[in-house]
């Protein structure tokens, strides 16, 4: 007589036992028609399967964004909403970032609140400069276009020295942007946009503008390290729901990346 099995999840649990009548089931000889059956069917897909795919993840994208864009239209009617748009934004971006497991709920409720954020932020812009909005979207969505083609052709690629660098500019920036806050909350310095109006030139080229290039640049090499990190996604068939992670990093880089060209072209045009 076989001995129990020692871990009783595993004997009360009918998952994991067998009577009589499955024991004999489970031991009888396969037939030729059975057998054919099995190799006739059709293979699973990674979709199938609860895997990511480029088509799902596209499709997660399409969703966020329209999303994002309908927060969007609310943030352009009241303006306002905007200032706590930008709190609420900011807690949901860290919890997702910072989330392992990805969130549908949390990615979309991030998405419209960005989206008023955005909304509001650019009815503000086009207030004090007209025709800025549509300027920027252009500019933006012709950053995007040539990153994502430059990344399929291979002319571009996400590499471990480049990702150092970029990450120890994004800690300069980063800093930069905290000082540069803190002293326009303070009225140390009363300038629309903080040092970035400075009146200094380099090469005759306005401060704020070459720091807005660098920040471009440094948008369009996350998207690269996004377009990437959804490559590596599909091929290791990472769950499906990392989809939705794919989604919210794009979203947060091509807000950073439209906010940012819409600063530059504000300081261009003071």
């Amino acid at each position: 007589m076989a001995a129990a099995n020692s871990n009783p999840a595993f004997n009360n649990s009918a998952a994991f036992t067998l009577n009589a009548a499955k024991a004999s089931q489970l031991n009888r000889p396969v037939t030729e028609g059975e057998l054919s059956e099995m190799y006739g069917r059709p293979s699973a897909t990674p979709d199938s399967a609860g895997r990511m795919t480029y088509e799902d993840t596209i499709v997660k994208i399409v969703i966020s964004f329209a999303i994002l864009l309908g927060g969007a239209v609310v943030g352009w009617m009241i303006p306002i909403l905007f200032i706590p748009a930008l709190v609420i934004g900011l807690v949901l971006g860290l919890v997702n970032t910072f989330k392992k497991q990805p969130s549908r709920g949390l990615i979309i409720a991030y998405a419209a609140v960005e989206g008023v954020f955005v909304g509001g932020i650019s009815q503000f812009f086009e207030l004090m400069f007209p025709g800025i909005v549509v300027q920027a979207t252009l500019a933006t969505l012709t950053v995007i276009g040539v990153t994502l083609a430059l990344f399929a052709s291979g002319k571009v690629r996400a590499s471990a020295r480049a990702t150092k660098v970029f990450l120890v500019a994004m800690v300069g920036y980063l800093a930069f942007s905290l000082i540069n806050m803190v002293l326009m909350f303070t009225g140390v310095n009363d300038n629309a946009f903080g040092l970035r109006s400075e009146p200094s030139f380099v090469f005759g080229i306005p401060w704020g503008i070459i720091i807005g290039v660098f920040v471009v640049l440094l948008a369009a090499y996350s998207l690269v390290l996004d377009f990437d990190s959804i490559k590596t996604g599909v091929q290791r068939g990472a769950p499906r729901i990392f989809a939705w992670q794919a989604a919210f990093g794009i979203m947060v880089t091509v807000v950073w990346l439209y906010l940012e060209i819409l600063r530059i072209i504000g300081i261009a045009r003071n």
